[in-house]
């Protein structure tokens, strides 16, 4: 859904309000009744705010589109989201030390 929905926003959309937008992440809820769409904003206060307006104006072709390219029983609402967390090595060590845990020792 990530993929789609990002090469919707980059190559599909008109809008030169989404210009630098970049979807980051989708996280659905177990009912599969909303998404979460975590979205790179471009710097500044005015930019993301008419990218979050672009985004929620698109919202009804994007849904359209998304239901029309994936194979699913019911397309959750989506809610964009910025994602304002820079990127660390955090989740990477996380996933690290499960791997150590998981592993016999020697």
């Amino acid at each position: 859904m990530r993929l789609e929905l990002s090469e919707l926003i980059r190559f599909e959309t008109s809008d030169p309000r989404l210009v630098g937008v970049d979807v980051s992440s989708v996280v659905v809820a177990p009912d599969m009744s909303r998404a979460d769409v975590l979205v790179s904003l471009p710097p500044g206060e005015a930019p993301r705010k008419t990218a979050l307006d672009g985004l929620i104006a698109a919202k009804p072709y994007l849904r359209k589109q998304l239901a029309a390219r994936i194979e699913i029983f019911k397309m959750p609402e989506l809610r964009f989201v910025a994602d304002s967390e820079p990127i660390t090595e955090q989740p990477l060590a996380k996933l690290m030390r499960r791997v150590r845990r998981g592993r016999p020792k020697d």
